[in-house]
């Protein structure tokens, strides 16, 4: 019923605006309807050309929003579900009720290291957009062109890497509450960047970025760190951090060949404060408050080299390499409160990923307008670090080195004028599992009056991360292991889409977009009961077991008229899995989510302002959790997010001031509920998912000469 209503209201605002609608050459066409995109294709082309759905969140947007990191955007994302957590301080992303391992961020087209594997469950709030040109996401399986673990999507983060004015210098300062709480230094999220780039010649480029973001923390019904009672309140809700990430690029290019270089560094500094405060007596202090407190370091290199060009004059291609690394360092100590004084501290590597990498792409074998050919490769070699713990508390470190190496095929067959179909196949050749594959076959088709039709069936494969291979929590009462005999989970996506593009004589221009898509994934992995020790403990391992399926149905829609842009959109998606820990199984029946958002921006070229808005209903969720006999039907209700901002220029430009507000709608932490198919009540607990309404103040110099 609620999909109907879509589909209705997509079909709405298209028949209404229908009959004022004229020819697309009678009236200046907006770029952003042509907007070029690069991901997944053979070479840079426009959107409407573009086999594939891809949508685009432009520089414009993420000022708009006032975001630092990538989780400040996709906040604000129709399909996408952010999950902060202030008790580790990561936000990690959710796409159709699929976790962060099975949606891939990339940078420039390769994929981003965490300490725990590489391109998934990526850490936003680690990702900084101080040089992001702009961002494409491709929605559905990836596979053939990205390999594993792109089964639901794909995020592009395209970086700036070239300029028209000779230098181009920006100094940024924004100061933000935490809800209610800020103090110039002691409280609130301080940021401040700065960006240098430089046209050194007509060739040449270079630029560099340095930002500092200081989160304070969030207090909340919390004391702080030199609370002394022993009442459970000590510490903060959302630990302080303190982020560092510097970047610098080196871009070349000349006719048909364009290189570039990007290093970026990033240092992290989580602390957390024990809830549990001791009484301690030695002879030099007598008796004495104290508590063990910890301090998470987390440090990324990041190195990639590309090159593009054409080989012969005819034969174009594309070429990374990277060298990454992310490292957690834990450094424990004991904290004497009263004397504000660590004693004991211990500095130890939890986990770590260095990973060598290199991507390439080889097209335009031969001069046809009806078919392209495009063949590539991957090679990835990924030495991973954790530390386990085995029986009796022992803590071992573990390294192991996983690597596959990928080559596909994908080509662009134009059979008739406006219809294009796009097959693909991948083969990966993998060092620790069976050898994998993904295939994809895809079409578009253009009709008159701007109309547009895409589909697309896909098969990929997520394998297991190492985590979930060689996890051990072994102690008193409790059994936990990874697996190393999983295999990869499998999937099978389908897609449909409607896009139609309206221009007007009055300069009205409107783009509707309606999609169906269906996703199959088999031999899901979840943590299972597999019998008991000799000690009559249960044992849980990772184990290739549920299954899991989704359908979606949703709608974008853009209006952009003279100085006013709004858009629309709306998601209804259908999850269904059977989760089975070896001892009970949950229901797979249906459960729906229904998600909207909107946005509008109005500038005002008299006053060089500009307003805006964002807006976001995520629905109410549900998903079976494992009780001590039963899966249980537990539902997270819906939340209302609104964002919005002023952005006022001065000085010809050269200065922005932003004022903004973040969460006026002041969603704090919310109650799950559980309940039994019967309705009887088996769990509620709090959900942690903002700190509350927040308020910030940004200021921008820019000199462009």
């Amino acid at each position: 019923m609620q999909s109907g209503k879509i589909a209705i209201l997509f079909f709405f605002i298209h028949i209404t605006l229908t009959a004022q609608e004229q020819k697309r050459d009678s009236v200046n066409i907006n770029s952003s309807l042509d907007e070029v995109v690069v991901t997944g294709q053979f070479e840079p082309q426009s959107l409407k050309k573009s086999v594939q759905n891809v949508r685009v969140i432009t520089r414009t947007d993420i000022n708009q929003l006032g975001a630092n990191n990538l989780g400040d955007v996709l906040n604000q994302y129709v399909n996408i579900t952010v999950r902060p957590s202030g008790t580790d301080g990561r936000s990690t992303v959710s796409m159709f009720g699929l976790d962060g391992l099975y949606f891939k961020i990339l940078i420039d087209n390769v994929p981003l290291v965490n300490e725990a594997g590489l391109g998934n469950n990526i850490d936003l709030s680690q990702i900084n957009l101080n040089d992001v040109e702009r961002i494409e996401i491709i929605e559905g399986s990836m596979g053939v062109t990205h390999g594993a673990n792109a089964v639901s999507g794909i995020l592009n983060i395209i970086t700036k890497k070239s300029s028209k004015n000779k230098w181009e210098i920006s100094a940024t300062l924004q100061e933000e509450t935490i809800g209610d709480e800020y103090a110039m230094f002691d409280e609130g999220r301080h940021i401040q960047g700065l960006q240098v780039s430089h046209t050194l010649t007509d060739n040449w480029f270079i630029s560099l970025n340095a930002n500092r973001n200081d989160f304070q923390g969030y207090l909340g019904d919390k004391n702080g760190q030199d609370y002394t009672v022993n009442d459970d309140t000590r510490g903060y809700n959302w630990l302080p951090k303190e982020q560092f990430m510097t970047n610098a690029l080196l871009s070349y290019r000349r006719n048909d060949f364009r290189f570039f270089y990007r290093f970026e560094m990033m240092d992290e500094n989580i602390d957390y404060y024990n809830s549990q405060v001791e009484t301690l007596f030695n002879t030099e202090l007598g008796s004495y408050k104290a508590s063990q407190d910890k301090r998470y370091f987390t440090d990324r290199f990041y190195h990639h080299l590309n090159a593009t060009g054409k080989l012969f004059s005819k034969l174009a291609y594309n070429v990374s390499v990277s060298h990454q690394k992310q490292q957690r360092d834990v450094e424990s100590f004991l904290y004497r409160i009263t004397q504000d004084q660590e004693v004991n501290n211990i500095t130890e590597t939890d986990q770590s990923m260095e990973v060598l990498y290199s991507t390439g792409t080889f097209s335009n074998f031969f001069e046809s307008d009806v078919v392209k050919l495009q063949l590539g490769y991957e090679l990835v070699n990924n030495n991973g670090f954790s530390v386990v713990q085995e029986a009796d508390n022992v803590f071992v470190g573990l390294r192991e080195r996983l690597e596959n190496y990928d080559v596909f095929a994908s080509s662009e067959v134009n059979v008739i004028e406006g219809f294009s179909l796009r097959p693909g196949f991948r083969y990966s050749f993998q060092s620790r599992f069976d050898n994998q594959y993904a295939a994809s076959l895809g079409f578009r088709k253009l009709f008159k009056n701007d109309y547009q039709l895409r589909g697309a069936i896909g098969k990929s494969f997520r394998t297991p991360t190492f985590e979930e291979l060689y996890t051990k929590m072994i102690f008193s009462g409790h059994y936990f292991t990874g697996n190393e005999n999983l295999i990869p989970e499998t999937s099978t996506s389908y897609e449909v889409s409607l896009k139609k593009n309206s221009y007007f004589d009055s300069g009205l221009m409107l783009t509707n977009n309606l999609i169906v898509s269906f996703m199959d994934v088999e031999d899901r992995i979840t943590t299972a009961f597999t019998g008991y020790t000799d000690d009559n403990v249960p044992m849980y391992e990772s184990i290739n077991v549920s299954k899991y399926n989704m359908w979606n149905v949703s709608t974008t829609n853009q209006l952009q008229y003279e100085n006013l842009s709004v858009s629309f959109g709306a998601t209804l998606a259908g999850v269904s899995q059977e989760l089975n820990n070896g001892d009970f199984k949950s229901d797979d029946k249906y459960l729906y989510t229904l998600n909207l958002n909107s946005s509008v921006s109005y500038r005002v070229p008299k006053w060089n302002t500009t307003f805006s808005a964002y807006y976001k209903y995520n629905g109410k969720t549900q998903q079976y959790t494992a009780d001590e006999e039963e899966y249980v039907l537990t539902t997270v209700p819906a939340t209302n997010w609104l964002d919005a901002s002023v952005i006022k220029s001065f000085l010809d430009n050269r200065v922005n001031l932003t004022l903004g507000a973040r969460n006026l709608l002041d969603v704090t932490n919310i109650t799950r509920t559980g309940s039994t198919q019967t309705g009887s009540h088996a769990a509620s607990n709090s959900v942690m998912l903002a700190y509350g309404r927040s308020y910030y103040i940004k200021l921008m110099y820019n000199l462009n000469f």
